[in-house]
């Protein structure tokens, strides 16, 4: 592949914008002399401005998602692409969002342009476990651990009762569930059946995989340790 052609697919710009920057100079190698567009692709020596190249496709980003963005390039209101260099939302392949956390839900959020990655790691056959902590508008009535572990629960307008999740309870409002799924609003409407309604969600873990030190709006590549972490609960 032309470098020139590289730098337009990590985002840069168009490829006539990314062939100007080459022509201002402002393509150099780790040593800071100049590079051309047909010059040979070496990415890890390559310097736009002095700062090295974003990762290469397959580029697996971890985001602690605050409240009040949506998992949507195409939102008019406050997007997670809004937290990320800009010129990531050009990025070809895509960089898309490895499932969705609604517009209110925060924590872990992977984003991935790596379309055989991402359908392994959302595959039902994967069941990588989910890990949710929900904060409830009235105490719990305490058979909802045992209800959401018979796996028996049906939610409204739906013919397939949903697959055993385990709960912990910290606190009479407080509940702690492991999901290996991910349906539509999964933890909403599991408490909307009991009867109960969550008032705030956060997600701290997916597979083996957690936030870290990582703050909210926050975000950062995973390396390969840590995408075996990820891995780490798979059961496929």
């Amino acid at each position: 592949m032309k470098l020139v052609k590289h730098l337009a697919n990590l985002g840069y710009g168009s490829r006539k914008e990314v062939a100007w920057m080459f022509r201002e100079g402002r393509v150099t190698d780790a040593a800071g002399e100049v590079l051309y567009a047909d010059d040979p692709l070496e990415h890890d020596n390559v310097r736009v401005d002095g700062e090295p190249l974003d990762p290469p496709q397959g580029l697996v980003l971890v985001l602690n998602k605050p409240a009040g963005c949506t998992c949507s390039s195409k939102d008019r209101g406050r997007v997670v692409y809004d937290l990320l260099p800009p010129r990531f939302r050009l990025r070809d392949p895509a960089l898309s969002t490895v499932g969705r956390l609604d517009r209110d839900t925060t924590g872990l959020l992977l984003l991935t342009d790596d379309g055989m990655l991402l359908h392994r790691i959302v595959s039902p056959k994967a069941k990588l476990p989910k890990v949710y902590e929900a904060t409830l508008a009235h105490d719990l009535r305490g058979d909802e651990a045992a209800l959401f572990a018979s796996g028996t629960l049906l939610l409204e307008s739906e013919n397939t009762p949903l697959l055993p999740a385990q709960m912990e309870v910290p606190g009479p409002r407080q509940a702690r569930l492991t999901l290996h799924e991910g349906r539509y609003h999964q933890v909403r409407r599991m408490f909307a059946a009991t009867g109960n309604h969550v008032e705030a969600l956060h997600r701290p873990r997916v597979g083996g995989l957690d936030l870290g030190d990582l703050a909210e709006g926050q975000w950062r590549a995973l390396d390969a340790a840590d995408l075996d972490r990820l891995f780490s609960t798979e059961t496929a």
